[in-house]
């Protein structure tokens, strides 16, 4: 265990006791083929839904579906090692390469032409880095960079800011939506961070020079940001040096965990600070499972034991929360939505993957 990592464990200790309780048993235990089929099956909704077609016969990458469906559904194929891939997630990948081999030829996602400026900019930025977010997290589970993924880290530094107060981040597509698309450059970067963290041994010179700027935008920018995006920082040092001193990492996990509901999982909304919806219902505070997946994910990412009550505790509400569909639930920050409907689902979408990264990881 690594000082940073005793230091966590020693803080997480006392935010545990914030708690006040042991770590359950799980009374139930989630099952990863319905859990596969539920992100399949909103997948393939997603690649024929209408609205996101675009040019080359391509659909758009989203935030809430495809982003966390490409860095969770890998880790649900049969067989340790065997990635037996799903004919929906081979279609998904096969998407993602085809728009980072023509980056050059394909539309942005909303170009100004259509949607004002400065969306041109905007698309560009926050695609980029989930494409490479996306491929350097299934390169990860085979442990070798693709040629593919090299070309998306390009594509994505080639849309770093290198002026004004942003410089080193990226432009970032604003919609007033949180938490991915509403002042949400922040976030962006954070991917960025961790895409570019995946191979820290593969690095060379240029790219250490955009990691440095990224680095400087990052520590310039955290104090200010919500508590969901300073975990996604954290989340992010664990494969980029110098973005957290020890003790910063350890006062945002102890605020986090300080959040920690009586039942063991955490609301979103609770990360968000003074968030409004736009039709004015309060907010969800029930524990959810987009909340709940970050945090037991961040927790693992930074080498805390599994034993740890608060990890265990938030594991065990994963477990036993899987809806019978194989969804987790979670919930809009920006409406009331019917969870029944295709865009009421978005939040669970990447409650799922979340709540499956963070599952695999502390099995």
């Amino acid at each position: 265990m690594t000082t940073l990592t005793r230091l966590a464990f020693l803080g997480l200790s006392i935010a545990a006791s914030l708690a006040a309780q042991s770590a359950p048993t799980p009374v139930a235990t989630w099952n990863p083929k319905t859990a596969a089929a539920y992100l399949d099956a909103r997948m393939a909704w997603w690649s024929t839904w209408p609205t996101a077609a675009r040019d080359h016969e391509t659909f758009c990458v989203s935030c809430h579906t495809s982003a966390p469906y490409g860095m969770a559904r890998a880790l649900l194929d049969s067989g340790p090692g065997n990635h037996a891939r799903s004919a929906v997630e081979q279609t998904f990948l096969s998407n993602v390469v085809k728009r980072v081999r023509l980056w050059k030829e394909v539309e942005p996602f909303y170009p100004d032409e259509k949607r004002g400026k400065p969306k041109t900019a905007e698309s560009r930025g926050t695609e980029s880095i989930l494409n490479a977010l996306i491929l350097t997290q299934n390169d990860g589970i085979a442990g070798k960079m693709s040629a593919d993924t090299r070309i998306a880290l390009d594509n994505m530094w080639s849309e770093q800011l290198t002026s004004g107060a942003a410089a080193g981040a990226w432009s970032w597509l604003q919609f007033h939506n949180a938490p991915w698309e509403g002042d949400s450059q922040f976030y962006g970067a954070t991917l960025a961070a961790i895409a570019a963290g995946s191979f820290p041994g593969d690095r060379s010179t240029e790219t250490e020079r955009h990691l440095d700027a990224l680095r400087a935008y990052l520590i310039k920018e955290c104090d200010s940001q919500t508590l969901l995006d300073r975990m996604m920082l954290v989340w992010a040092s664990t494969g980029v040096s110098g973005l957290l001193a020890p003790a910063q990492r350890e006062s945002i996990l102890q605020e986090a965990l300080a959040r920690q509901r009586p039942d063991g999982g955490f609301s979103l909304s609770s990360f968000v600070g003074g968030w409004k919806r736009a039709d004015q219902t309060p907010l969800e505070t029930a524990s959810d499972g987009y909340a709940t997946g970050v945090v037991a994910l961040v927790l693992h990412k930074t080498g805390v034991p599994r034993d740890h009550p608060a990890l265990a505790r938030a594991v065990a509400w994963l477990n036993s929360n899987q809806q019978s569909d194989g969804r987790w639930l979670a919930w809009s920050l920006n409406k009331n939505r019917d969870l029944s409907t295709d865009i009421g689902h978005f939040m669970s979408d990447a409650a799922t993957a979340y709540a499956v990264l963070a599952l695999s990881a502390n099995r």
